[in-house]
C-alpha cells in the first residue's frame, strides 16, 4: 500500500521528489514546487511591480513550465507583471516549426501575447542553411550566438528590459562543471549568477534571469505531467553529443549516487564565483529595489555575448570551438602581434603568498591579457559592434564575424533552368526541332 503524503498526512503519496526523496501527493507536490519558485523570485528580488517581462519560449518543458508557473504566481501573489512570450524561429525544419505550434497553443492557453522573431529576418539565414554550409560540427556555436542576439533584439523591439529563461538546476550544474574543467573563471562567475545583464549601445540593459535555477529537471517534468501542460519534447536534430553531453552524464551519475549533488554543484559554483579576482570578474551593477524585501540585486554584465545555444548558457559545443572558428574567419590581430599569457596569482585571490602563481589555460578574450613584453594589461570593456551596434568587447561582434564567414562562402549564382516567357520557350523549341530535321535530311542525302 502506498505510504501517506509526508506533508499533509491525509492523501496517498504518488511522487517521490528526486531532490530529497520526500513522498508527496499530487496537490502537495504542485504547491511545494510553486512555493520554491516563489521563494527564488522573492529572495533574489527578480521583479518589481509593473515590470514588463518576456518569457523566452521554445515550446519545451522548461519554458512551458516557466510560463505556467509565472502566470500562476503573478495572479496568486500579485507581482503586477506584464508577461509576454518571446520565441525565436531558428529555421530548423521538422523541429522548430513543430515546437512553434506548441508555443502558439501556449499563448492561447495562458492568454499571453506572443512575439516570434526569425533568423531569416535578422540574419538572412536559417539554421538549415547554416548546417548545409558548415556541417553539423560547430553549428551550435552559430545558433547560440544568433539566438542570444535575437532574444535581446526581440525584447528591445517590445520595449522589454527583462527576459526570463527556463534554465534549471541541471543546466546550471552542467555549465559550472564545464567551466570548472576548462578553467574558465570569468564565465563561471557569470553562469553561477541568477541574473545577468547585456548593456546595449543605447545604454539600456536587457536583464536576464533564471527563476527555475534551483528546480531539478526531473521535477520540472513531473510538474508538467501532473499539470497536464502542453509541451514539445523532441530535442534539436542538430544538437551534437559533445562536451556538454559528457558533463550531463557526469551530473546524472552523481545524482544517482547522491540526490543533492546537483544543488551542491550549483551552490559550489556560486561560492567559487565569489573567489574570482576582481580584475577578471565581470562588472556588476545594482538592480532595482524590489517590493519583496527591499534589497538591491547584483546584476552581472555579460560582455561575452554567450557562445551558447539550445537551452543552456554555453550551448552544447566543446570549449574552445568558438575561438577556433573565429580564428578561421578572421585574423586575430591582438594574438598575431602579441604573445598572450594568463596569470592568476595567489595574492590576487586574497591569499598573499610570496612568489606563488598559478598558470590557468583560459582563452585570452575571457580574461586580462598580459603582453609578453610586460608593458601592461588589457581588460574587456563594453562597447558596440561597428556593424550592427550590438554590445561587444571587440570592434565587430561574434554574430557579424560568423555572418561574414557564411556570406563569403555563399554561392553568388545558382545553377538551374532559366525561366523564360512561354512564347520564347516555344519558339526556341521549334527552332531546335527544325534544325534537327535539316541535319537528318542532309545525312540521308549523303548516304544516297
Amino acid at each position: 500500500m502506498p505510504p501517506p503524503c509526508t506533508r499533509c498526512q491525509s492523501e496517498r503519496a504518488v511522487i517521490v521528489r528526486p531532490k530529497n526523496y520526500d513522498k508527496l501527493c499530487k496537490t502537495c507536490f504542485l504547491e511545494v514546487f510553486e512555493a520554491e519558485v516563489h521563494k527564488t523570485i522573492t529572495t533574489n528580488a527578480l521583479f518589481y511591480p509593473g515590470e514588463r517581462v518576456a518569457i523566452g519560449a521554445s515550446g519545451g518543458k522548461d519554458s512551458t513550465v516557466l510560463a505556467s508557473v509565472l502566470k500562476t504566481l503573478n495572479t496568486r501573489h500579485g507581482y503586477g507583471l506584464d508577461l509576454i512570450l518571446l520565441s525565436i524561429d531558428e529555421g530548423i525544419t521538422g523541429y522548430r516549426d513543430h515546437s512553434l505550434e506548441t508555443v502558439k497553443r501556449n499563448a492561447v492557453q495562458y492568454d499571453l501575447p506572443l512575439k516570434v522573431l526569425s533568423y531569416t529576418e535578422l540574419y538572412g539565414w536559417t539554421m538549415d542553411q547554416v548546417v548545409e554550409q558548415v556541417g553539423k560540427k560547430g553549428n551550435c556555436t552559430y545558433c547560440g550566438v544568433f539566438r542570444r542576439q535575437a532574444l535581446d533584439r526581440g525584447a528591445a523591439s517590445l520595449g522589454v528590459r527583462h527576459v526570463v529563461t527556463g534554465h534549471n538546476a541541471d543546466d546550471v550544474a552542467e555549465t559550472v562543471l564545464m567551466n570548472l574543467l576548462r578553467g574558465d573563471l570569468p564565465r563561471l562567475s557569470r553562469t553561477a549568477s541568477i541574473v545577468t545583464s547585456t548593456p546595449s549601445s543605447a545604454q539600456t540593459d536587457i536583464k536576464r534571469s533564471k527563476p527555475l535555477k534551483y528546480a531539478y529537471e526531473k521535477e520540472i517534468v513531473l510538474y508538467a505531467h501532473h499539470k497536464n501542460l502542453d509541451y514539445f519534447s523532441t530535442e534539436c536534430i542538430y544538437s551534437p553529443e559533445a562536451f556538454r553531453g559528457s558533463a550531463r552524464t557526469l551530473v546524472k551519475d552523481l545524482e544517482r549516487v547522491r540526490p543533492s549533488s546537483i544543488l551542491d554543484i550549483v551552490r559550489s559554483g556560486e561560492d567559487m564565483a565569489t573567489l574570482v579576482p576582481a580584475s577578471v570578474a565581470p562588472k556588476a551593477a545594482s538592480g532595482r529595489e524590489s517590493r519583496y524585501g527591499g534589497e538591491n540585486v547584483s546584476v552581472v554584465y555579460d560582455l561575452d555575448e554567450g557562445t551558447g545555444g539550445c537551452g543552456s548558457a554555453n550551448g552544447r559545443d566543446s570549449g574552445g570551438e568558438m575561438a577556433r572558428m573565429e580564428h578561421q574567419l578572421r585574423t586575430d590581430q591582438n594574438a598575431a602581434t602579441h604573445g598572450l599569457e594568463t596569470e592568476v596569482t595567489m595574492a590576487s585571490l586574497g591569499t598573499p603568498t610570496s612568489g606563488s602563481s598559478i598558470a590557468v589555460g583560459v582563452r585570452p578574450s575571457h580574461v586580462q591579457m598580459k603582453k609578453a613584453n610586460g608593458k601592461g594589461l588589457r581588460q574587456q570593456t563594453a562597447g558596440a559592434c561597428e556593424r550592427c551596434g550590438y554590445i561587444s568587447s571587440q570592434a565587430v561582434c561574434k554574430a557579424c564575424v560568423l555572418l561574414e564567414g557564411l556570406n563569403k562562402n555563399r554561392p553568388k549564382a545558382s545553377i538551374g533552368i532559366e525561366k523564360t516567357n512561354d512564347s520564347e520557350t516555344l519558339d526556341k523549341g521549334l527552332a531546335k526541332v527544325t534544325l534537327a530535321e535539316k541535319k537528318r535530311q542532309q545525312v540521308a542525302q549523303t548516304e544516297l
